[in-house]
C-alpha cells in the first residue's frame, strides 16, 4: 500500500502560515521578477485566475476583487517543505520525497482496517504542526495513489484522505478521471489516445497491453500496469539523485554590460554548487548559456553557450564560478541586449568516490575547498542567504545603506513576504 501526501496549493499555503488573516483571501504567487502567476489559492481558482497570467494583466482583469499577490519566496517554501517531510517521518518508516510539496509513503505492514483513519489523523497532524494543509491518497500503486489524492482534494467528505481499497473503487475512480489527469500521460499522449476514442483513465486501463507497449514504450506500459493495480514503478524513480542541475532566470532589465551579466552568472554557478553539496554530489562538466530577448524581434537576436570540463570532479563554489565566468567570456557578444542567462552542471557522481586527475589533483587543496563550502553553507543557512559570497557574486549597485546589492535582492520582488521562518527580525514586535 502506498500513500501520496500532497500539500494543497503549497506556495499560497506557505504564505498563509504566518498570515492567518489571509486564510480566505484570494492569493497568487508570482514568478521571478514578479512576471506571471505560478501558484493560486482555491479562492483565486474559483475566480477564474489562470496559471501563467502576467501580473500586469491580472491587475487589470481583477481590479477591485481583493486579490493579494506575493513574490516567490523559495527560502520560505523550502523551509516549510522540510518541516512537512520531518513531520511525515514521525509517522511513516519509509518516506520518499518526490517534489517540494509531494511525498510517497510506503505503508507495508499497516493495519488495512485502520489505515484511512490513520491518514486523516496524519493530515490533521501536519496542519497542526506546520500550518500547511495536505491531502492524502492511498492505493496499491503509486499511480493510483496519485488518482486518489485528486479525489481527496476535490471532495470534503473524504476528510483529506481518500483510499482506493478494492477493484470496484479502482474502476469507479478511473471512470470519473480524465486522461489529462493521469500521472504519466502528458498532453501529447492524451491527444493521441483521444484520437482513438479514449476519454477517461479507465479507457486507457482497459486498452490492449501489447498495443500500449508498441505505441508508448515501457513508460506507457508501466502507467497502464499501475492503473490496473500492479505496483511496477521502481523506487529509484522516487529517490534517485538528480543527474544535472541548472540555475538561471530572466533579468529584470535587458543587460549589455559584461560585468552585469558576469555577476548573475557567478551567482547561478554558486547556486549550482550549493545544490551539488546538498545532494553530496560533484560535477565534471559545466555549461553557461546566454540569450537575447526573443520577445523583442526589433532587436538583434543571439543565443550562445560554452562548456568547461573539470580535470577533477568538484562542488566548489569558487571553481564553478570561475569556470562559469570563463565560459561566459567565450560566448559573450558585445552589443547584444541580454535578457536571460543560465548555468548547468552535469556529469554528476557521489562526492565519496572522486576520480582524481593524476597530474593536477591536490588532495590538501581539495579538502580545504570542501571544508570551505560546508562552512559557507552553514553560515548562509543560519545567518541568511548571501551573508558570505565570492567577490564575483557582488553586484556593483548599492542599496540605500551603501552596501552592495545581494543576489537575492537583485531580482524584482516587490511583493515578497518577510523571511519569517529563518529571521527573527522579520517579526514586528508591538
Amino acid at each position: 500500500m502506498w500513500a501520496l501526501v500532497d500539500c494543497d496549493n503549497f506556495f499560497c499555503s506557505c504564505e498563509r502560515v504566518f498570515r492567518p488573516d489571509l486564510l480566505h483571501t484570494p492569493l497568487v504567487v508570482l514568478s521571478n521578477n514578479d512576471g506571471c502567476v505560478v501558484a493560486r489559492s482555491a479562492e483565486s481558482k474559483a475566480m477564474g485566475v489562470q496559471m501563467g497570467t502576467p501580473w500586469f494583466q491580472l491587475q487589470d482583469l481583477y481590479r477591485g476583487r481583493g486579490i493579494v499577490a506575493f513574490s516567490s519566496n523559495y527560502m520560505l517554501y523550502a523551509d516549510l517543505s522540510a518541516r512537512v517531510m520531518a513531520t511525515l517521518r514521525t509517522e511513516a518508516p519509509e518516506v520518499y520525497q518526490y517534489s517540494i510539496d509531494e511525498s510517497f509513503l510506503h505503508l507495508e505492514g499497516f493495519d488495512p482496517d485502520g489505515i484511512k483513519e490513520w491518514g486523516e489523523k496524519l493530515a490533521a497532524k501536519v496542519r497542526r504542526w506546520v500550518g500547511v494543509p495536505v491531502s492524502i491518497g492511498m492505493a496499491p500503486t503509486k499511480t493510483l495513489a496519485k488518482v486518489a489524492v485528486k479525489y481527496a482534494k476535490k471532495y470534503a467528505g473524504y476528510h483529506k484522505c481518500c483510499r482506493i481499497a478494492d477493484e470496484h473503487q479502482r474502476v469507479e475512480a478511473l471512470r470519473r478521471l480524465d486522461l489529462d489527469d493521469v500521472w504519466g500521460i502528458g498532453r501529447r499522449i492524451s491527444k493521441r489516445l483521444q484520437a482513438r476514442g479514449m476519454k477517461t483513465a479507465l479507457d486507457f486501463a482497459e486498452a490492449d497491453r501489447a498495443w500500449v507497449r508498441k505505441n508508448f514504450g515501457i513508460t506507457g506500459e508501466r502507467t497502464w500496469q499501475e492503473l490496473n493495480g500492479n505496483d511496477v514503478i521502481p523506487l529509484d524513480v522516487l529517490d534517485t539523485p538528480k543527474k544535472s542541475f541548472m540555475t538561471g532566470r530572466s533579468f529584470p532589465e535587458m543587460l549589455t554590460d559584461f560585468e552585469d551579466v558576469r555577476t548573475h552568472v557567478a551567482n547561478f554557478a554558486s547556486r549550482c554548487a550549493l545544490k551539488l553539496r546538498r545532494q553530496h554530489s560533484v560535477c565534471t562538466m559545466l555549461t553557461t548559456f546566454v540569450n537575447s530577448n526573443y520577445f523583442r524581434p526589433d532587436l538583434e537576436q543571439y543565443s550562445g553557450q560554452a562548456s568547461w570540463l573539470f580535470p577533477t570532479a568538484t562542488a566548489s563554489t569558487s571553481e564553478l564560478a570561475e569556470a562559469a565566468v570563463t565560459c561566459l567570456k567565450r560566448c559573450f557578444r558585445p552589443g547584444i541586449r541580454y535578457k536571460r542567462a543560465a548555468v548547468m552542471v552535469y556529469g554528476l557522481s557521489g562526492d565519496d568516490a572522486i576520480q582524481a586527475d593524476l597530474f593536477s589533483y591536490n588532495p590538501e587543496q581539495a579538502k580545504r575547498l570542501r571544508e570551505l563550502g560546508m562552512a559557507l553553507d552553514h553560515i548562509n543557512r543560519t545567518q541568511g542567504a548571501d551573508t558570505i559570497v565570492l567577490a564575483s557574486q557582488q553586484f556593483a549597485q548599492k542599496d540605500a545603506e551603501g552596501k552592495n546589492i545581494k543576489y537575492v535582492n537583485a531580482i524584482r520582488r516587490a511583493h515578497k513576504s518577510p523571511d519569517y521562518s529563518t529571521r527573527l527580525d522579520s517579526f514586528t514586535v508591538k
